[in-house]
């Protein structure tokens, strides 16, 4: 076992999602959102460096040093899977572990809104999880080509940095691929990934003007792509894909977009009122008439409208995706109050610090 194991075995039993190894700080972990330290020593810089590069392959030592930092996967055996970031800061050299659950959630255990296996019944299109940093895009993106796997019979290629989750074949053929392992970029992975017969494209991070222009062609031609973009609404969702496009080329991807977007998932995680966990308020936006008018005519300000009125189509905001937690005591109101786009809605516990009575 690699001494680092120990804390990752520490971090897994106590629930938590993060371990982070800073030199010059203890090693701390981070459970249900909330940072805490382990009871250990302060890690020196070569206490930092001997642990990580025990568990590191070649090629990410090698990555780490020509630029900085180096993303990766480490999989601790009859344990979990973990998702590494390893970076230089001004005390030496820090690292951040996300543990990847070894068995893939469905929509339905993580109580997602039922609308997502209805998109995940699109044959064409572009469907798009977004939200900050360890919101659960990742896990979501998992349970929807787990639904995907199970009810096709297609081919299912996903590019990620690293790869997550692992799929096995059920009803589809899936082919998985690391950037940096398998592929030089995620453009280049998709620009392949076009002439490999596919019917589902998994795109794990849209994060620059050639990747965001490929994988809308893709979604054109006929395939169905899943990405995710770190974004908190679906008109901020928009508003970055228009806005990666320079401004002679904006009437094409403006026309481009209203065409081939399925829907806009935002999510955010909220700590459970029982304090075991965190559940998702997930904001839903699904193309119709009037979202297509609004993204052609630039003005995704309208959206939030569109998304009000679309309730019966299974579209929600999240202030609407908070309220219904909260009704249902999931969450409490001092935390909706936190999260919510129109506060005034949730002003009663802001004043009183009030729990759903």
């Amino acid at each position: 076992m690699n001494r680092i194991d120990t804390f990752l075995e520490l971090v897994v039993k106590q629930g938590g999602s993060d371990l982070h190894l800073v030199s010059g700080n203890p090693p701390r972990m981070r459970i249900f959102g909330d940072i805490y330290p382990v009871r250990f020593r302060t890690l020196s810089a070569d206490d930092t460096r001997e642990l990580l590069y025990e568990i590191m392959p070649p090629r990410a030592r090698e990555t780490l040093e020509a630029s900085g930092n180096v993303d990766f996967a480490h999989v601790v055996p009859e344990l979990a899977r973990f998702r590494v970031n390893v970076f230089h800061h001004i005390d030496g050299i820090g690292a951040v572990f996300r543990i990847i659950e070894g068995e893939v959630k469905t929509l339905e255990d993580l109580q997602l809104p039922p609308v997502l296996a209805n998109l995940s019944r699109q044959r064409k299109g572009l469907l798009l999880v977004t939200g900050p940093t360890g919101s659960g895009k990742t896990t979501t993106l998992a349970a929807i080509v787990d639904r995907i796997n199970r009810d096709r019979k297609g081919h299912i290629i996903t590019i990620e940095d690293p790869v997550e989750y692992i799929h096995d074949p059920l009803g589809c053929l899936i082919s998985q691929r690391e950037v940096g392992t398998h592929t030089e970029s995620f453009a280049d992975a998709l620009r392949s990934a076009l002439r490999e017969d596919p019917d589902v494209i998994l795109v794990g991070e849209m994060r620059d003007l050639e990747t965001i222009h490929l994988a809308v062609t893709a979604a054109e031609m006929g395939v169905l792509v899943l990405g995710t973009l770190h974004t908190s609404n679906a008109m901020s969702t928009v508003d970055r894909i228009i806005n990666a496009f320079p401004p002679g080329e904006e009437p094409f991807i403006r026309a481009a977009l209203s065409t081939s977007l399925c829907g806009i998932v935002s999510q955010q995680l909220v700590r459970r009122a029982d304090a075991k966990g965190r559940v998702a308020a997930v904001e839903v936006l699904l193309n119709n008439a009037a979202v297509a008018n609004i993204i052609r005519e630039g003005s995704p300000d309208q959206l939030e409208n569109v998304i009000q009125s679309g309730a019966m189509q299974g579209m929600q905001s999240l202030d609407t995706a908070l309220r219904r937690l909260l009704d249902s005591r999931l969450i409490n109101g001092v935390d909706a109050y936190r999260l919510a786009r129109q506060k005034s809605h949730f002003e009663q516990y802001r004043e009183h610090g009030a729990e759903v009575e």
